[in-house]
């Protein structure tokens, strides 16, 4: 899979991961099973590659440009 996932991007895919895994921590009950789902953009922010933006067709790298 081709990455598609930019710099900003990824930074805050892994931010919003760790934020939602620290909520399994601090949290009691069934909500803090809630914070399992930042699995899923941590996973995306690490790897580079999202598959709903490969789906949807969006991608937020940068543009290679070519030297001249």
């Amino acid at each position: 899979m081709s990455k598609n996932v930019g710099a900003f991007d990824r930074v805050l895919r892994i931010v919003l991961g760790l934020a939602l895994l620290g909520c399994v921590v601090a949290f009691n009950g069934n909500a803090r099973w809630w914070g399992l789902i930042g699995v899923v953009p941590l996973l995306t922010g690490l790897v580079g590659t999202c598959p709903l933006y490969s789906v949807l067709g969006v991608s937020t790298c940068e543009v290679e440009k070519a030297s001249p």
